[in-house]
């Protein structure tokens, strides 16, 4: 006789959501994390959508990893294990959405409904007053059936500004108070987003400031529990990697990897070890991972580095397979530019050269298509790049299923502008690391 069903499992939950990007998402989610821990509580932090800034900045408000959502990228059933696995762990679950609540298809509102989640929603009330009622009346009343438990006013100016929005709110729209605008809790950013919590010398003073922020709002007191289905993440990989040493590139140049690839590689039998482009001087093992980050922020540092790219390209030469993503895949070109016209001579094992534009350059989740199955990813660059090298393969996006990113093959070089998702297709990322 069958055993009885797994059980249900409860936990408080709330995803942050807002009426568009730059709302100060990522200060209150990290606020919110920072504020529960402080009060003994053990507190889990997603991200939905592709995003590797934004977790680094929760992780260190939560005091633990920060994995993603997504129903497209990760897939329903991976998001249903990964809530049910934290329900189980956690005090509180908190999700920090992607642009605005709506945006995007699927859109944080389409995880927080699927999974019964209630949703406080963000609005930066800076240069309103009673309209802050308006914008919310609508995104309150936009999606019926959607969890709604209020709504927030974000970098409110004084007791001032929050009676004028406390005067517009409607009676029918829960409102969960105001957090005020402090310039000491403000998270700095670059061209990609925010710049890298190990790069922000006062972050636990900037986040402990942030925090302070809640205790006066509705958001101090924990959201409503929800009942989490029982869900499996699948069944175990086959061991594709078995014996084979990965070396990973990660320092402040190399630094945009999901955990749950790492997680992957070792569950596929690889041995995982990590090497700094920037400082070491040799790399040894059986395939390289160089994931996205900020190459051109480093271009003289790693230019400088002629070992390391002895190192590279004798392993190349052995016909041992790199695979680079983004700013990895600029690395290997022989010519990187930045924004101010500064440019190093780098790699050269992948023919070609880069330069950084003032404006983002390419945008979107997409698909890849390998004969070992279909990886699911995204991009985001502000740089375009020449290469001779003819692309073996293209992304296709998911938006329109048009051709997206190249996808080259050159020699043991596999490289891409794409940041792959390697759960989505695990014998796909294998092969990535195999001759």
């Amino acid at each position: 006789m069958a055993g009885a069903p797994p059980p249900l499992r409860s936990c408080p939950a709330l995803l942050l959501g807002a009426c568009a990007s730059g709302q100060g998402k990522t200060t209150v989610t990290a606020a919110l994390a920072r504020f529960h821990r402080g009060r003994g509580r053990r507190v889990r932090v997603f991200k939905t959508g592709p995003d590797f800034l934004d977790p680094m900045i929760l992780a260190r408000a939560a005091g633990g990893e920060v994995e993603p959502l997504d129903l497209w990228m990760v897939g329903p059933d991976l998001c249903a294990a990964k809530l049910y696995a934290a329900a189980a762990q956690a005090d509180l679950i908190l999700i920090e959405g992607a642009m605005g609540l709506f945006d995007g298809e699927p859109s944080a509102a389409d995880l927080a409904q699927r999974f019964h989640i209630p949703v406080a929603a963000l609005i930066d009330a800076g240069g309103m007053g009673q309209t802050f009622g308006a914008l919310a009346q609508g995104l309150a009343r936009y999606r019926p059936g959607l969890r709604l438990a209020g709504v927030v006013a974000n970098r409110v100016a004084s007791d001032r500004h929050a009676e004028m929005i406390r005067a517009g709110m409607p009676a029918a729209v829960p409102f969960l108070g105001c957090v005020r605008r402090l310039a000491d809790a403000a998270l700095p950013s670059r061209h990609l987003g925010l710049v890298q919590a190990d790069e922000v010398a006062d972050l636990d003073r900037r986040l402990d400031a942030a925090a302070a922020l809640i205790a006066p709002t509705e958001l101090a007191a924990l959201p409503a529990a929800v009942a989490f289905q029982p869900s499996s993440p699948g069944p175990a990989p086959q061991a594709w990697l078995e014996g084979r040493r990965i070396a990973v590139a990660r320092d402040g140049a190399f630094a945009f990897l999901y955990p749950d690839n790492l997680r992957l590689l070792a569950a596929m039998g690889a041995e995982l070890t990590q090497f700094s482009p920037l400082q070491d001087s040799e790399v040894v093992a059986d395939a390289i991972y160089l994931p996205g980050g900020y190459p051109e922020l480093h271009l003289d540092a790693l230019a400088a580095n002629r070992s390391m790219m002895a190192s590279l390209h004798a392993h190349v030469a052995a016909g041992r397979p790199v695979y680079a993503e983004c700013g990895g895949m600029l690395y290997l070109l022989e010519r990187l530019t930045d924004k101010a016209g500064h440019g190093a001579d780098l790699l050269g094992v992948l023919p070609g050269q880069a330069r950084m534009q003032p404006r983002l350059a390419g945008l979107g989740m997409q698909a890849l298509d390998l004969p070992e199955g279909r990886l699911r990813g995204h991009s985001f660059h502000h740089s375009t790049m020449q290469t001779p090298v003819a692309p073996s393969a293209h992304g296709r996006r998911q938006v329109d299923g048009l051709r997206g990113e190249p996808f080259y093959r050159h020699g043991s070089v596999r490289a891409s502008y794409l940041h792959l998702y390697f759960p989505s297709a695990p014998e796909a990322a294998a092969s990535l690391f195999l001759p």
